[in-house]
């Protein structure tokens, strides 16, 4: 089984809603057929980058909340765990019907009348909202739930449990498996001005805004992949895997969790790295164009070192997320690990690692109908910062 008719219908979203929606309703009569589902409604957003979401509309007249979490070239069978996240005491908010095959994951939940952070977050950096307040509020006590949690299910497992845990395939096996290769390997990079082979660009040295880099890209590549191997024993918590503000939901009643599909025990920090990178530096991945309109970059190429200049930065609404998280989730993790025998230097090679899988591996940077070349230079430089180890 694969997950072919799901990316097919991600992709075709953005383009051709109709046909994306005709074969979605087929999709869902065959696996619920129960539900007499007669219509769905796709609802492309670019927060979508390998999901898709909507409405369902049931032959009763009810009108239902869907999402699934798109993973081609998975080594993981079974997506999505919601009880267990709620056991601990995560406020997620559990589906209706779930199915957790791959190839077939696929959740759907009661209507839901709530915006995501990821949707408020764009709408304040717009001044189309004015509650950041509110919102930093509620993003303070979620996080401060959140160290209570990872501190309550924090134990070891053995190089067996970790190497099952799904969170895996949203750095690992990305990046030692055939999505790295299928988006860089022996291809050409589109530069601003000209074109590199991706070998080429492996072996540059980096100087951004000033800093040199001590390590090439291929280097850190190589570095994560080892650093990354799943099969070894470690630290879990019980987590969501992949919290980014797209599958967080702002309510009244505070900030809510959905679509775990990367739930489960893994390491603390892993856990975070979704959200630490996502809701704080990936704005122009979700909008390319729009931030390449007043992105200013430069870059020379001596033949041995890329020295970039650029002027990406956190807006208010984005650092917040950063120190929420950083102050009252990440530092004390890593407090507790440090107690407990772990070695500083190891947790932040680890983190690292899985950072730099983010702007490398959530999409193709070299796709240029995707990411002008400016963008793609960013996500590069991107790449080389959060993926080197801070001396």
């Amino acid at each position: 089984m694969n997950d072919a008719r799901l990316q097919r219908i991600q992709t075709l979203q953005f383009t051709d809603k109709a046909a994306a929606e005709g074969l979605l309703l087929s999709f869902v009569r065959e696996l619920f057929p129960k539900l007499a589902a007669i219509r769905v409604e796709l609802r492309p957003q670019a927060v979508s980058l390998n999901s898709f979401n909507g409405y369902l509309t049931l032959a009763d007249g009810r009108r239902l909340f869907f999402k699934t979490h798109v993973e081609p070239n998975s080594v993981i069978g079974e997506y999505y765990n919601a009880r267990a996240l709620a056991e601990v005491g995560y406020p997620v908010i559990a589906p209706l019907h779930a199915s957790t095959e791959y190839g077939k994951q696929f959740l759907i939940y009661d209507l839901i009348n709530a915006p995501s952070v990821f949707d408020v977050a764009h709408a304040l950096e717009h001044g189309e909202r004015r509650d950041l307040g509110a919102l930093t509020a509620a993003q303070n006590a979620a996080d401060s739930h959140l160290i209570e949690i990872y501190r309550a299910t924090l134990r070891p497992i053995t190089a067996e449990e970790n190497a099952n845990a799904p969170i895996h395939q949203l750095f690992y096996h990305r990046l030692a498996g055939e999505r790295y290769t299928e988006f860089y390997v022996n291809k050409p990079f589109e530069l601003p001005d000209s074109s590199l082979d991706w070998a080429d660009l492996l072996t540059r040295r980096w100087i951004i805004n000033g800093k040199a880099y001590p390590e090439t890209l291929g280097s850190l590549i190589e570095r994560a992949k080892r650093t990354l191997e799943p099969d070894q024993p470690t630290w879990s918590i019980v987590g969501h895997g992949d919290a980014h503000n797209g599958n967080v939901f702002f309510t009244p009643g505070g900030l809510r969790y959905f679509d775990p599909a990367f739930g489960g025990r893994h390491h603390p920090l892993l856990d975070l790295t979704k959200p630490m990178f996502h809701n704080v530096l990936a704005t122009w991945m979700y909008h390319p164009q729009e931030v390449a309109a007043t992105l200013q970059i430069s870059y020379q190429d001596d033949g041995e070192t890329l020295k970039v200049q650029h002027d990406y930065a956190p807006s208010a609404v984005r650092s917040m997320f950063r120190d929420s998280k950083a102050d009252r989730v990440l530092h004390p993790i890593l407090v507790e690990l440090v107690r407990r025998g772990e070695s500083p230097w190891a947790l932040m090679q680890l983190m690292s690692a899985a950072m730099l899988c983010c702007p490398l591996l959530t999409l193709n940077l070299a796709d240029r109908t995707r990411f002008p070349a400016e963008i793609g230079l960013l996500g590069l430089a991107l790449c080389v910062e959060v993926g080197s180890v801070a001396e």
